[in-house]
């Protein structure tokens, strides 16, 4: 094997390994727009990294954040629903990134690598970064657990035993945060919330408890992962959205494996 694909290969195990558990509950908890709109917002990120000449990952968890900041602010006003919130910032952010990107003339930027990914490019300082967040995340994902688990379940019942609602549903949103940052170099700013979605949605479909479609979303973003890269490798494919693909291909198998 070609060092650069073990290195994409690596890189895309890695973030599928968090991908899963974290997807389940963006899937449980019908967050998949939400996800979208930080996915978006990233490229705004890159942009500003670019401009300030900072880190680009720092420079994305940032503007994540401070949008998921912005939308939590403006659901708590009630004047607009939470899809027409997420429409308008999700597209605005993206908006401006690109005429952000379009400013920058002394500086070349590889717009397609950032929006569809460029898992064969990945660096060994990638490989780091993937597996620095991704440690960081499953940490804190593993703490955060029981009580996101209380307030998708019933969100008013946990709040009356107790369980902080709104630091843990702001903490879940740095999580998402976190891993797009992470995993934007492996399918791109436009396709990071399938591998949020794809994968737990197919895990679901066998999972008899929480804890069991966390381990498969994240076999079955591995699967994805290996997949995609061996079509990729095979017949020339770009690699990111092979990827995407092939999660989807493992998610229409479940499908008709149920009803079989």
């Amino acid at each position: 094997m070609d060092d650069f694909m073990f290195r994409a290969l690596v890189a895309g195990l890695g973030v599928a390994l968090i991908t899963g558990p974290l997807g389940a509950f963006v899937v449980w908890r019908r967050m998949a727009y939400f996800g979208d709109t930080l996915a978006h917002s990233a490229l705004l990120g890159v942009a500003l990294g670019f401009l300030l000449e900072v880190n680009i990952n720092l420079a994305i968890i940032l503007v994540c954040i401070t949008l998921a900041l912005v939308l939590v602010g403006l659901q708590y006003q009630r004047r607009l629903a939470s899809d027409t919130l997420l429409g308008i910032l999700s597209h605005s952010a993206l908006s401006l990134g690109l005429i952000v990107l379009a400013l920058l003339e002394t500086v070349r930027i590889d717009l397609m690598g950032y929006l569809f990914g460029d898992i064969l490019a990945v660096t060994v300082n990638d490989i780091c970064w993937i597996y620095g967040g991704g440690i960081v995340a499953m940490v804190l994902l593993v703490w955060l657990w029981r009580p996101l688990l209380s307030i998708t379940v019933h969100e008013e019942l946990a709040q009356v035993e107790g369980v902080p609602v709104v630091p843990v549903r702001l903490a879940f949103m740095l999580l998402i945060a976190l891993v797009i940052a992470v995993a934007m170099k492996v399918v791109g700013i436009l396709l990071i919330t399938s591998l949020l979605i794809i994968p737990a949605a197919t895990a679901r479909r066998f999972a008899q408890t929480p804890e069991q479609m966390a381990l498969l979303a994240s076999l079955v973003g591995c699967l994805s992962v290996s997949g995609g890269l061996f079509g990729s490798l095979q017949w020339d494919l770009p690699a990111g959205p092979a990827v995407v693909v092939a999660a989807a291909i493992l998610f229409f198998i479940a499908v008709c494996w149920r009803k079989a």
